[in-house]
């Protein structure tokens, strides 16, 4: 029997062929799977990654951008604003509709249809960014612009924009379109500084958002996008063609006819010419209360979080202090004649340079100082004409300027054709004629002005400089400088104090002290380097006698006088030396008016303040100034120091400023060799320091250039303008007050007797006779020659002129 081998195929089984491709078929698809389960695994763990590193949206939902901090002067006028960002939050409500629509149009027409994205506008700009090979064109929304500025960094990347994408998705789920549009309108940047709509509408148009017409909307609606190139200030043309589109856009979507654009077209922008209209003018003042809440609160609470802070500012005050401050040292200044052009151009530069001037005084009124270029003189009529820019030509008479006769005396030409000079504005020209001009020239000294109420320490105004754009040094709280004259009255209440009564005789004789630190004895001299012999206490003060302040300190001590100036608020170091007396020891303006308010109230000193009130940005109170007024002398010491410091107006040192014609009290101060001059001076609710000098300490003032010369008249201009049209008021007397006659001198003739002034006295201690006085003549080293010399060597050391 034969066997063979059956065929598979004869047992009803496949072909070998059709096995493989079977085989095939179904690894295909098993690895089809296991990618796509891969590729499924991968995208789960790339979105839960993604995912992960989302930020969280809790803080869309506790929104609470950086906010303006906003300062306040006493009458509630905006006179600063602190930030970061330049932004004010609005609630939605009060957005005008036709601002609501005019950003809607220009940004996300179909805002309230989508769900966060806008896939047409997506793929548009998807398309464009593949045809440049980068993201070039965005399809945000207004929803994935909120997630853009307020959770997501700026980069341009296609993981960003998913981010972007997801956030956006959820938001829209998560708020309601309003909640967004609100979120929105306050954090869009829309160039200039600006944040948010309302900061826009105030940085553009000096309006707030509720005030915006349609045109300044559209015009607005159409900065998002590039807020710098289509910035109204820098590209009015191109911020115009934007504003053109914005309404076009409106018209598209059915938010505006065609006319009600037209008419928008047409309208007024009543455009801010700069940025400068938008800002507030730095002062000391306002710089000092700057200072002062970022050490208490910080920056970040300052600049971000939109403090209101009221401070105690008058406005008025202010103006008329910077004014005084400044005519006081041209005044000062013009005295030791001219120093001659401050600069020149040459007649290449003359055009440019002139177009400088046009933009920098815009619109020069009579009264303001300011630069010019000389175009010609006539030497014989004294005569030139000056360039003032805008294609202003004025006229300037050097025959109004006689305090500048010295420099022009030797000189065949006046001045230069292209010589820089100031100018005051004395009258405004016209197409035919010019304007007038007079000289001026910039002053060399600073000067600094503190104003007060003495009995709660309000701060009205404080001018800390001439020119605060080019010096935010403030002079009267950071810099020291030595009173002079101005200490004395210290002393003098540490005296009364002690027992001593206007009537004490003293006796202004020459005095030699030893000591160590100088070659040679010490020989204080009187200012004018003669001795009155015997003089009443009252006398000695009002007439600022050197050697008699030195003799009363030696008396009542140098510790109980820097006992009373502790009281008095002088914080600063005080030298144990005599030469106290003659304010050798540095102290700021601030200590000085402040340790004067106890004179001015009754013996109650108070800390000058200049903050009222501080808000947080949700109107709760977080500081208010309680007034705290401290026992430093008793009243009848107060009003006896009052009533000297009032001769030293009517009679003595400060008679330049008697023409306030009202009850003051004050008192002169200068240092050696004339580089301080001091006046401090009070009526019964106005306290008022002024401090002259240079920044350079080695620098005079010049020739007799005095507290009574050089501050007092700064003193003056203020009080006077500013207490104009107040009624006059006496100082108020205390209990067991009374007034008695008493000798007096005058500068005239202090040998001249007979004369005699009445003078206040504790109850009690008023002179019987005109024998019943107290002599001091102090404990000094004294000659006979010297007793009755009135001349000192040119080497005597001297200190307090007046």
């Amino acid at each position: 029997m034969e066997y063979r081998k059956t065929s598979p195929s004869h047992r009803g089984f496949p072909p070998l062929k059709r096995t493989l491709q079977v085989g095939k078929l179904v690894a295909a698809v098993a690895v089809l799977l296991v990618l796509g389960a891969l590729t499924l695994l991968a995208g789960a763990a790339a979105y839960f990654q993604l995912e992960r590193s989302l930020p969280s949206m809790q803080s869309l939902r506790d929104y609470r951008p950086s906010i303006v901090s906003t300062m306040y002067a006493a009458d509630g006028t905006v006179i600063g604003e602190l930030a970061a960002e330049r932004r004010y939050v609005r609630p939605l409500e009060e957005f005008p509709r036709h601002v609501i629509l005019a950003f809607l149009a220009a940004e996300d027409a179909n805002f309230y249809e989508h769900k966060g994205l806008d896939f047409g506008s997506i793929v548009r700009a998807m398309i464009k960014n593949i045809e440049a090979g980068g993201i070039v064109q965005g399809g945000s929304t207004i929803t994935q612009q909120v997630v853009k500025t307020l959770l997501l960094s700026p980069e341009r990347t296609w993981v960003r924009k998913l981010k972007e994408a997801i956030l956006a998705y959820r938001i829209d789920r998560s708020m309601t379109k309003e909640e967004i549009l609100y979120l929105y309108l306050n954090q869009i940047y829309l160039g200039a500084g600006a944040y948010g709509v309302e900061a826009a509408a105030r940085t553009y148009f000096g309006v707030g958002a509720h005030d915006l017409s349609l045109a300044q909307a559209a015009l607005l609606a159409g900065l998002p996008k590039a807020p710098s190139r289509y910035s109204p200030f820098h590209n009015l043309e191109k911020a115009l063609e934007r504003q053109h589109y914005v309404l076009d856009r409106m018209v598209e979507v059915g938010f505006l006819s065609q006319e009600e654009a037209l008419r928008a077209r047409q309208e007024p922008l009543h455009l801010l010419e700069s940025l400068e209209g938008t800002t507030y003018p730095l002062n000391s003042f306002t710089e000092e209360v700057r200072r002062l809440m970022e050490q208490k609160y910080g920056a970040r609470m300052l600049y971000r979080e939109g403090l209101s802070i009221h401070t105690t500012l008058d406005v008025h005050a202010q103006h008329l202090a910077e004014r005084a401050v400044l005519e006081g040292l041209r005044e000062l200044d013009k005295r030791h004649g001219y120093r001659g052009p401050h600069g020149h151009v040459e007649d290449s530069q003359t055009a440019d340079f002139s177009q400088a001037l046009a933009k920098k005084y815009a619109s020069p009124n009579p009264g303001d100082v300011v630069e010019a270029v000389v175009i010609s003189c006539e030497a014989q009529e004294r005569r030139c004409r000056v360039d003032l820019g805008a294609k202003r030509t004025a006229v300037l008479n050097l025959k109004t300027a006689p305090w500048a006769a010295g420099y022009f005396a030797s000189r065949r030409h006046l001045f230069s054709k292209g010589d820089l000079v100031w100018v005051r504005v004395e009258a405004q020209g016209s197409d035919t004629t010019p304007w007038v001009v007079s000289l001026e020239q910039e002053p060399q000294a600073e000067g600094a002005l503190l104003a007060i109420n003495p009995h709660t320490g309000r701060v009205l105004c404080m001018v800390g400089g001439k020119d605060f754009s080019k010096s935010q040094f403030n002079r009267a709280t950071q810099a020291y400088r030595q009173p002079g004259s101005a200490f004395k009255p210290i002393i003098y209440a540490t005296a009364l104090e002690k027992g001593y009564t206007e009537a004490s005789v003293l006796i202004d004789s020459p005095i030699v002290k030893e000591d160590p630190s100088l070659v040679g004895s010490w020989k204080p001299a009187n200012y004018d380097n003669a001795f009155w012999g015997p003089i009443t206490l009252r006398d000695a003060l009002i007439h600022s006698r050197n050697v008699v302040a030195i003799k009363l300190l030696e008396s009542v001590g140098i510790q109980e006088v820097h006992e009373m100036a502790r009281r008095l608020g002088i914080r600063s170091p005080l030298t144990p030396t005599l030469s106290l007396a003659l304010g050798a020891s540095g102290v700021s303006l601030w200590e000085l008016v402040s340790a004067y308010s106890a004179f001015a109230a009754q013996g109650l000193r108070v800390e000058p303040y200049m903050v009222e009130a501080v808000y947080d940005r949700n109107g709760r109170l977080l500081e208010k100034h309680q007034v705290r007024q401290e026992r430093a002398l008793s009243p009848q010491t107060a009003y006896i120091l009052t009533d000297i410091l009032q001769g030293v107006i009517r009679e003595g040192t400060g008679r330049s400023v008697r023409s306030i014609n009202r009850p003051a009290s004050g008192k002169t101060g200068t240092t050696n060799e004339l580089k301080d001059a001091w006046f401090v001076g009070y009526t019964p609710d106005l306290l008022t320091g002024v401090w002259v000098g240079h920044d350079d300490h080695r620098l005079s003032l010049g020739p007799k250039e005095t507290g009574g010369k050089a501050a007092a008249p700064i003193w003056l201009s203020f009080m006077r303008e500013y207490l104009r049209g107040s009624p006059v008021e006496n100082f108020p007397v205390p209990e067991n007050i009374v007034f008695a006659k008493i000798p007096k001198k005058s500068v005239e003739s202090p040998a001249e007797g007979g004369r005699e002034t009445f003078a206040a006295f504790v109850e009690g201690t008023q002179p019987k006779g005109p024998q019943d006085t107290t002599t001091l003549t102090g404990s000094s080293t004294e000659s006979a020659a010297e007793t009755t010399s009135g001349s000192f060597f040119k080497s005597d050391l001297f200190w307090g002129n007046d």
